[in-house]
């Protein structure tokens, strides 16, 4: 009975399929010691959504069994890769609360062992210098209905093709004049293994190496020994690298590896509205179309951050996805969703008038000001903040209106002749509107119910709604960034109409140079996140200095029914 227990327990902290293959692997009788993952991102890009899928996954399943997570760069391709991405990356892996095992590793830490692994099997006879120039290569390697036919060097003797492959490494070819290749089979149904390249020649500084090398090692050939070498026992990626297990396993076998790790595939994350390649990511940023890797439009982590969204909304919605082998676009909705959801319970609150509206009080005496206190959370204790309240306010101008026949369940503001809370503050009665000459309202003139700050009025005195205020004294000037989903088009990068840069959404940015906020802002650091009350839910962002605040729209408080 107590197996039984034990058996349904662990079934019911099994989350994914993953998790379930390493409880078996731990029950069997060659059982390895500790579970060893690792995160191998190429660093030629910021890190986005989709890798924070696979960083959540990677580290997470660590977590679970007490193992351990290598953070490890596949910089394989210096071409594109950089050291603002290192780092970049590895802050992003620090905000979403996780920590690699010991020091960072690096692919090209184990360049050398590569290269005698590439002459181990050279001197097995397999793998050879091939002499094709790339369009050569793609017309020998065939098609999924042509299968490929063997290079004319592929019968290179052991000798020749090691004076080859030490004349490749010491320089002595141009770039492109050859390459090293695996001797597999150039008739698999696998294109994989149709002789795949190991090595080409590149020259090209690197940015952890120098120039120690002018020949690279192809990901499919470094990606599995780099797992050996570190004792991986578990490598995760993604379905698009199913294909190449063969080509992973076939190397393992026929290399003198300490270790054996098993490769597991999962579907990568999709979301509409978004693209992910991080080459198209790389050309809005080239080309201007956003202001840099962390535009907050980006589905960057960086530009996530900087929007305001949550590290722990971002790992709740990765749980929420879930980890399959079933390829499916996700709602960007369900984001958002995630990031409300824990903003609405941790964000704090503040006031910030958009589109203000002058409103004069007529019962406060000039030059008078009231500090009145407001929780900065009304269900968290995180302290109080001071409102000044003065005979001058702003409101939104979408808060009043002089129609006297709207009901109090059609328009909970101000109207004249009635009453409205002011949110943490009087009810107020609205008296006389002023106008300018074209007939627009330029200014309330009202009253305050003296003694109704925090106190309920007299029943004749019950107020339509709350609306959110600022002293116009002492309100704080300050820029707001509304930010929309950058693309129109749901799925932007598979759309055969029009390139993905032409289905740019206009509005994805709109900026408002002008709002008035609470001067408890003035105290905001850079990332803290706030709901507007009844306005949405923004972040104070870098670009804020003492004379100019700027806080980007994370979300609206609720989803646009029009999306």
């Amino acid at each position: 009975m107590s197996n039984d227990n034990s058996t349904a327990e662990s079934a019911a902290k099994t989350s994914n399929f993953i998790h379930q293959i390493i409880e078996d692997d731990l029950k069997s009788a060659d059982a390895p010691k500790q579970i060893v993952t690792r995160f191998p991102p190429e660093p030629n890009g910021y890190l986005h959504i989709g890798h924070a899928k696979s960083i959540c996954l990677n580290f997470g399943t660590a977590e679970k069994f007490n193992g351990v997570c290598n953070l490890r760069f596949d910089d394989t391709n210096p071409e594109k890769e950089s050291q603002e991405y290192i780092e970049a990356i590895k802050r992003d892996i620090r905000w979403l609360g996780f920590t690699w095992h010991e020091d960072v590793r690096y692919t090209s830490s184990y360049f050398d062992q590569l290269y005698n692994w590439a002459v181990y099997l050279i001197e097995k006879g397999n793998a050879y210098v091939c002499d094709l120039n790339a369009e050569q290569a793609r017309a020998y390697r065939g098609d999924f209905t042509t299968p490929g036919k063997n290079s004319p060097y592929r019968d290179r003797s052991i000798s020749e093709n090691l004076t080859l492959f030490a004349k490749m490494k010491a320089g002595g070819f141009a770039e492109g004049f050859c390459s090293l290749r695996a001797k597999i089979d150039m008739q698999s149904s696998n294109m994989n293994l149709r002789d795949p390249m190991l090595y080409r020649i590149l020259n090209v500084s690197h940015h952890q190496t120098g120039d120690q090398w002018c020949i690279y090692p192809i990901y499919d050939f470094a990606h599995g020994q780099s797992d050996a070498i570190e004792g991986i026992t578990h490598s995760i990626c993604t379905l698009e690298f199913e294909g190449h297990r063969p080509l992973y396993e076939w190397f393992l076998e026929h290399l003198p590896v300490a270790s054996t790790p098993r490769q597991y595939e999962f579907s990568r994350l999709e979301l509409n509205y978004t693209v992910t390649s991080k080459r198209k990511l790389k050309q809005l940023v080239d080309k201007g179309i956003v202001n840099g890797w962390d535009d907050p439009r980006m589905p960057t982590i960086s530009g996530m951050r900087r929007r305001g969204y949550t590290a722990t909304a971002i790992r709740k919605f990765c749980d929420m996805v879930g980890v399959t082998r079933s390829n499916g676009v996700v709602d960007v909705g369900m984001l958002e969703s995630a990031v409300r959801e824990d903003l609405e319970v941790n964000a704090k609150r503040a006031m910030c008038v958009i589109d203000p509206l002058k409103v004069t009080l007529s019962n406060v005496a000039e030059g008078a000001s009231e500090m009145l206190s407001l929780a900065v959370h009304p269900k968290l204790d995180m302290g109080e903040r001071e409102l000044p309240f003065s005979k001058y306010l702003y409101i939104e101008k979408q808060d009043f209106s002089e129609d006297t026949s709207l009901g109090r369940k059609k328009f909970k503001r101000l109207v004249i002749g009635d009453y409205v809370r002011l949110r943490g503050a009087y009810v107020i009665k609205a008296e006389q509107v002023i106008k300018d000459d074209s007939g627009q309202i330029i200014e309330v003139i009202a009253s305050i119910v003296p003694g109704t700050v925090g106190a309920n009025p007299a029943p004749e005195f019950k107020p339509r709604g709350v609306i959110h205020w600022v002293s116009a004294c002492h309100a704080v000037p300050c820029e707001l960034r509304i930010y929309d989903r950058l693309f129109s088009d749901a799925t932007p990068d598979k759309n055969k109409e029009k390139p993905f840069t032409e289905l740019i959404n206009p509005d994805s940015l709109q900026v408002i140079p002008r709002a008035w906020a609470e001067p408890s802002l003035l105290k905001a650091e850079i990332e803290s996140g706030y709901q507007f009350e009844r306005t949405g839910y923004f972040v104070a962002d870098a670009d804020s200095t003492p004379e100019q605040l700027v806080f980007n729209q994370t979300l609206p408080l609720r989803e646009s029914k029009a999306k």
